[in-house]
């Protein structure tokens, strides 16, 4: 048709319906899990506005409404004929027959299927999003007429549920409405797999009753986070008051069908839903929370006699103040498995977040390092790099991406070196056009690309980036004749964590500030550029990572649960400056220390630092480069007509860091030092670039998938390819005689 594919590419809009790393960690599980021959469907909620656009006016960010269906889906199907009800409000009726939920209010589920292919396996799953809709006689079923017109104007009410994501990243918000989302995708979704077992083979009738016995044998559900806790009183509310099971019977089916993987340990991200709010919303979710909890609790006393802080530990209700109830304690009481997502996370889950549960139940606890899926991250967005290694290694790696491993030979391989380092040039060269194109900056494409791209958070530490780019700046102007490795500092993400809103919108106003006096400054020329990244998002990351040359990882160790994004920077041959924190544990042990630039506190000095009190002013005092940046964010050296613009960062860093910036200041620069030195040495530099990439394979999400199939829902991946629809096949419904979906 003569159109560009690129052209076309770039007008079709994000799908941006998940808050940072963990709706992209399912988005690559949907994908591993097609690609593996799965039987697995992915559910959540088709909004009508996802995570707010960021524009960026006068170095502040202003958000702006995602209205990404403007222009209509073409990938969706609307399945107005599997459309469900869901009930909120209401008040409980106990009866001879058990409990009754009487009086609720009622929204429609409609359901919008969109297609996951496998990769080129001819298996193409489905994610299933729900949308609110109002039932056609919402408002106007009392029969005192009232006001017609009003009536129809409400049907907004019952149709805000889907209306947008809450942007919260790492933070928990006990907003009414963001709990009838979690309810609405939950109910919808139960009744969606009980339908499902129903019409199967297994759901055998007994002429009245479904038996129920085979459901977790045939249905396993993953809980991502506690977002969709709900979905364990709500399997327990089909199981015992509709389907009229026993209780103990229900909660053992129950228990086997669920499994919970934990995403953060940081406290203020922890879901604690106050007991009146549930109450009111769902009062029958409330009595099975209770009677939950309160067999729960008789356990533990029996094993634990007289130990009341430990109940008091462990119970799903927390006292005190207003009650509230713990969702990851109902998550672990409800799973038969539950899992972090990096090794070092998944210990900290152990032995310090749940420690009195794992005490309990060692064996239900796991780990499943997060992946990537290699078919986005590197195919589609790096096609340069993938057949490059496909013409050293073939293209079966894209399926089985341990088969990287094979790069090690062609590490001296003085060809594949310089063939690696130009298609990285290639991919800066394109990149700094986008930018100059967007920006209006012009941008050094043989400097170091440093990266620093992920949600605006004081774990994620960007202000310690900041305090690297201004002492960078500061050496520069001290000693222009100086060598200087030049650099361009790249920096994104959307700031939104609600109570410390404030903070993060002034670091990005920070960095902006900075980014000003920098590129403004004649003695600086060329040698170092800062760019903040407006509205990163999935497609703006397809563009940035394959040009990166350091990937920014300095987490304080211990807050970050694994991360991705160090994983996408790794397969496209970046290189990695990192703390001890997440996967880059593991992309350490994979490549070897000596092969990423780690430094700064581990988890155990974090923890000697809390014991002793950690003293900011300590550093400051010591540290004359830390004193100088410090002293020109405070005196308003980068804010000049709003001299104490910044009183409040500064303030933070001095009297409440948690994430202790300056601990790890020194070490930080230190460790760039390092990074600076190599990048002079191109071919010692690619070399470790290509050691990186060959010890990438571990960190496909594929692999992550087979160890979820296999540990916790035990169904077997088939790397069989289905045949296409055009060749007859055999035994076409029994795609999987196992017969489990996830």
């Amino acid at each position: 048709l003569g159109l560009d594919m690129e052209e076309l590419e770039e007008i079709e809009e994000d799908a941006g319906l998940g808050n940072g790393g963990l709706g992209r960690l399912a988005a690559c599980f949907l994908d591993s899990m097609a690609t593996l021959g799965l039987a697995a469907y992915g559910y959540g909620i088709r909004y009508e506005y996802g995570i707010f656009n960021q524009k960026i006016r006068d170095g502040w960010q202003v958000e702006e409404a995602d209205d990404w269906l403007r222009h209509g889906n073409p990938w969706e199907k609307a399945r107005p004929e599997y459309m469900l009800p869901v009930h909120f409000y209401g008040r409980v009726e106990h009866g001879a027959t058990g409990a009754k939920w009487v009086d609720t209010q009622v929204v429609l589920a409609l359901p919008y299927d969109t297609p996951v292919p496998g990769y080129m396996n001819n298996t193409v799953n489905t994610m299933r999003l729900w949308s609110a809709r109002a039932p056609n006689d919402f408002n106007l079923r009392d029969f005192n007429v009232g006001d017609y017109i009003q009536a129809v104007l409400d049907r907004n009410l019952a149709e805000n549920i889907s209306r947008v994501l809450y942007p919260n990243d790492n933070f928990f918000e006990g907003k009414e409405l963001r709990l009838k989302q979690e309810y609405f995708v939950v109910a919808a979704t139960l009744q969606d797999i009980i339908r499902r077992f129903k019409a199967s083979k297994f759901g055998s009738t007994d002429s009245v009753r479904t038996v129920f016995d085979s459901f977790p044998d045939q249905v396993a559900i993953q809980l991502n986070d506690t977002h969709p806790a709900m979905a364990i009183p709500e399997l327990m509310r089909i199981f015992v008051d509709i389907e009229k099971l026993p209780w103990n019977t229900a909660w053992d089916i129950t228990k086997r069908t669920f499994a919970y993987t934990n995403h953060t340990v940081l406290p203020e991200a922890l879901e604690r839903w106050p007991v009146d709010l549930v109450e009111k919303l769902l009062p029958r979710h409330l009595q099975i929370i209770y009677e939950i909890n309160q067999r729960h609790l008789d356990h533990i006393a029996s094993l634990f006699p007289n130990d009341m802080d430990r109940l008091r530990r462990m119970s799903l209700i927390e006292e005190g103040g207003t009650k509230r109830i713990n969702m990851a304690h109902l998550c672990i009481v409800g799973s038969h498995a539950v899992n972090g997502v990096a090794k070092i996370h998944s210990e900290i889950v152990k032995t310090q977040v749940f420690e009195d549960f794992a005490a309990l139940e060692p064996e239900k606890f796991q780990n499943k390092t997060n992946g990537i899926t290699p078919r986005r991250w590197l195919l589609l967005c790096n096609p340069g790099l993938a057949e490059l290694i496909a013409e050293k290694i073939g293209e079966d790696y894209v399926r089985d991406l341990s088969q990287l491993t094979k790069l090690h030979e062609f590490v001296d391989n003085d060809l594949f070196i310089r063939e690696v380092a130009k298609v990285k040039q290639e991919n800066k060269v394109k990149f700094a056009l986008y930018l100059e194109k967007e920006y209006k900056v012009k941008i050094n494409p043989s400097s170091m690309f440093d990266v620093h791209v992920k949600r605006i958070h004081e774990y994620k530490r960007q202000l310690m980036n900041c305090l690297h780019i201004i002492t960078m700046y500061n050496r520069i102007r001290r000693d222009p004749a100086k060598l200087f490795v030049p650099r361009t500092v790249i920096i994104g993400g959307k700031a939104s964590w609600a109570r410390r809103y404030h903070m993060a919108k002034m670091i990005i106003k920070l960095i902006n500030a900075v980014a000003h006096v920098v590129n403004n400054d004649p003695v600086v020329g060329s040698k170092l550029k800062v760019i903040f990244l407006e509205n990163y998002r999935v497609s703006l990351a397809e563009k940035v990572i394959p040009a990166t040359d350091l990937s920014e990882q300095i987490s304080t160790a211990g807050t970050e649960a694994s991360g991705t994004g160090n994983m996408k920077f790794m397969l496209n041959g970046a290189l990695t400056i990192g703390t001890m924190d997440g996967a880059n544990v593991e992309m350490a042990e994979e490549a070897g220390e000596e092969n990423l630039f780690i430094f700064g506190m581990r988890v155990e000095d974090v923890a000697e630092l809390d014991r002793e009190g950690y003293n900011a002013q300590k550093y400051y005092n010591e540290l004359p480069e830390l004193q100088q940046a410090v002293d020109q964010i405070e005196s308003g050296f980068f804010s000049p007509k709003e001299p104490d613009l910044f009183k409040d960062v500064v303030n933070m860093l001095f009297h409440h860091d948690r994430f202790k910036v300056f601990a790890d200041y020194e070490a930080y620069v230190k460790c760039q030092e390092k990074v600076s030195e190599l990048y002079l040495n191109s071919k010692a530099w690619t070399k470790m670039v290509i050691r990186n990439i060959a010890a990438a394979g571990k960190f496909s999400s594929d692999r992550t998938i087979k160890e979820y199939a296999r540990d916790i829902w035990h169904v077997e991946p088939s790397d069989l390819k289905i045949p296409p629809p055009n060749e007859p096949r055999d035994a076409v419904e029994d795609k999987t005689p196992n017969g489990t979906a996830a």
